[in-house]
């Protein structure tokens, strides 16, 4: 009984939704572009379709890409900001600040390393303000990082790791790295990445400091730039630990880490919480309940790297 309530209670919400005759604008504040975010799009339009929202009919998204150059955040929120949409989504805390400091309309971060450190929200359960959304927790991550690369590729001795040391979350990240490192008597190469330019030094770093396997963030400006460090890894035979899937999907060898569209398809959840008429402040900011170890056989294969069967094992996905 009740919960054939629940059913005929969601069906006149979506059809109040859908007579409204409302075209909501969706902006959205990106690393990367449309083609590139595909898989997470989808995830965002799958969850608002689930939501009652259709694109073209009641919602209309206005998304903007910074390419991977942060700088670019603030005049792109100012763009988006002009058009004046009901909501913003953002990935990473330098979109979100942006979004933020832009104007007081509703922020929803489908992505943010840790955005109490980096100053866009008081806290987790409390956000307080106009952004709320999802947390990746990558600086909690960076140490089982080093231990799973380390399985997979017991010789190497040099582990290089790309970050921003601009961002607030690197030190933390950077203290997990050193500690697991020191701890499995690994040696570990911080390089700094702050742009493209930057990337294409730390990369030469890595070769003639002698790495022999990577640690790769999900940094905007490494996501955006992710063809450059699969090149650069299958030039170099290097094994490579990435963040996120995306890498994966391209070549890399492995990723550990949040599911991306799962977070991408949440954050559609509170989108429709705020079109509803939620305040963003009074909305708990989420930490992911899955990680996910995605290995790419293919790519093990053409690095001669024989994939432990515990590995496999603990693998959620394998693609070959």
């Amino acid at each position: 009984m009740r919960l054939a309530v629940l059913l005929v209670t969601a069906a006149l919400s979506f059809g109040a939704l859908a007579q409204s005759g409302k075209v909501y604008r969706i902006g959205m504040l990106e690393s990367t572009s449309e083609t590139a975010n595909r898989a997470n799009l989808n995830a965002f339009l799958k969850g608002l379709r689930e939501a009652g929202y259709v694109e073209g009919q009641n919602i209309v998204i206005d998304y903007r890409s910074a390419d991977g150059r942060s700088d670019r955040y603030p005049e792109l929120a100012a763009q988006l900001m002009r058009a004046k949409p009901d909501v913003i989504v953002t990935r990473g805390y330098a979109a979100a600040r942006a979004a933020k400091d832009a104007g007081p309309i509703p922020v929803v971060m489908a992505t943010s390393a840790d955005p109490v450190a980096a100053g866009v929200v008081k806290s987790l359960a409390h956000p307080g303000g106009s952004v709320t959304g999802l947390t990746t927790l990558v600086s909690e991550l960076a140490a089982k990082r080093v231990e799973v690369l380390k399985e997979l590729a017991p010789h190497a001795t040099r582990i290089g790791a790309l970050l921003n040391l601009a961002n607030p979350t690197a030190d933390a990240e950077r203290r997990q790295i050193e500690r697991a490192c020191k701890s499995l008597g690994l040696e570990a190469l911080i390089f700094d990445v702050r742009n493209a330019q930057g990337l294409n030094r730390a990369l030469d770093a890595a070769a003639q400091q002698r790495a022999d396997a990577l640690l790769i963030n999900a940094e905007s400006v490494l996501i955006a730039n992710r063809a450059v460090i699969l090149d650069f890894a299958r030039k170099h035979r290097l094994p490579v630990m990435y963040a996120a899937r995306e890498y994966v999907e391209g070549g890399g060898l492995i990723a550990y880490g949040v599911s991306y569209p799962h977070l991408y398809h949440r954050a559609a959840y509170f989108v429709d919480r705020i079109l509803r008429g939620a305040k963003p402040g009074d909305l708990p900011i989420e930490k992911p309940t899955k990680l996910y170890l995605v290995i790419n056989v293919s790519a093990a294969t053409a690095l001669g790297i024989p994939i432990p069967s515990p590995l496999l094992l603990r693998a959620d996905e394998l693609i070959r």
